[in-house]
């Protein structure tokens, strides 16, 4: 006889603490026994609807782990609505990324460790600030090695931001952590302030004469290799990534064009295009010498041209030969995204997943 009602769950975050799923048929109840669910495996867990418990026609409600301090969030540590089912339905199976941790959105102990410093930049001639940020577990992994994610703006990565508000890379590192997917490191370069623009541009474009060269000859020539010789770095380019948004997007696609023996994983959020239809062509006659990665974000709120562009760029890469070998490229849309930092903080975690796990 098949059950009247089952919950399925499955989530990456292993520890300890048990689940509950608690809702309107217990009055919300956090730890209610009759629905705590039973383990059958890491992340798997697994409750038939008690018989000594009116099955309502609606269910509405939500999984925790022993109270509302830790409760079930979405993938980039943020809160998420109430479930809804249809006792019809016999089968619920849910999946949760992440879980409130005594009330906060992520484990404190697991925010990566972050070294900043000054750093010359002799193909610009200027200095500009530098941050590494390593694994928390960094230091107890001494025989570890790790891939990197080059980042730009580095003003509006971590904490508080300046200006624009911040993707609060930090913190998003600590919610990755919790499901064991935090062993990369990052490091953010600051933009050029009023040579933001020509910095993250290159040759000719609408919007003046770029030195994006040099900023790209800077991290390849100059960051990265002392990088590689100061940290436990995996340093090929299936294991180096760049990325960025706006401007920091559009670099991050030529710094891909130009150096794929460098970069292999590319983190592209709202590119401007826009700045340079040169780009498509450049794309078409592109040939990449090593397997390549490229994760392209764009909302639909920020402008009519924004997601139809990246089509285009996506379009542009598929019709190129591809030089024996493949370009994965991963292409989503947020209806409602905007154009600021909050927003692709939010995407920060499923690109960098996706790009490498």
């Amino acid at each position: 006889m098949p059950k009247a009602f089952r919950f399925e769950l499955n989530t990456p975050v292993i520890d300890d603490r048990p689940v509950f799923v608690s809702g309107n048929f217990c009055d919300w109840a956090p730890t209610p026994e009759l629905f705590q669910m039973q383990s059958i495996g890491p992340g798997e867990y697994v409750l038939d609807w008690p018989a000594e418990v009116p099955l309502p026609e609606e269910l509405e409600y939500k999984y925790n782990k022993g109270d509302w301090s830790h409760v079930e969030l979405g993938a980039s540590g943020g809160g998420v609505p109430n479930r809804i089912s249809i006792r019809d339905q016999h089968i619920e199976r849910n999946h949760v990324p992440h879980w409130r941790w005594y009330g906060q959105p992520f484990n404190p102990e697991h925010k990566p460790k972050l070294i900043s410093d000054d750093f010359q930049l002799p193909q610009l001639n200027t200095t500009r600030r530098v941050n590494v940020l390593l694994p928390h577990d960094y230091e107890a992994n001494p025989e570890k090695r790790y891939p990197v994610l080059y980042m730009h703006d580095g003003q509006n990565l971590i904490g508080e931001g300046t200006g624009f508000g911040s993707w609060n890379v930090d913190e998003k590192m600590a919610v990755l952590a919790a499901r064991g997917h935090h062993e990369v490191i990052l490091v953010t370069i600051d933009h050029g302030a009023e040579e933001r623009i020509r910095e993250y541009t290159l040759g000719r474009t609408k919007v003046g004469d770029g030195r994006g060269h040099r900023y790209l000859q800077f991290i390849t020539q100059t960051l990265k290799p002392f990088i590689d010789d100061t940290f436990r770095t995996l340093p090929e380019p299936g294991c180096t990534g760049i990325g960025g948004s706006s401007l920091g997007g559009l670099i991050s696609i030529y710094a891909g064009l130009i150096f794929p023996d460098v970069f292999g994983r590319l983190m592209v959020f709202s590119p401007a295009l826009w700045t340079t239809p040169k780009i498509y062509f450049d794309a078409i006659k592109f040939e990449t010498t090593v397997p390549m990665k490229i994760y392209a974000y764009g909302g639909e709120a920020e402008s009519a041209f924004m997601v139809p562009n990246i089509k285009r760029f996506e379009n542009a890469l598929v019709k190129q030969k591809y030089g024996g070998h493949p370009i994965e490229l991963q292409v989503s849309v947020d209806p409602l995204g905007e154009h600021n930092e909050e927003t692709w903080g939010k995407e920060f975690p499923k690109a960098l997943e996706w790009l490498y796990y």
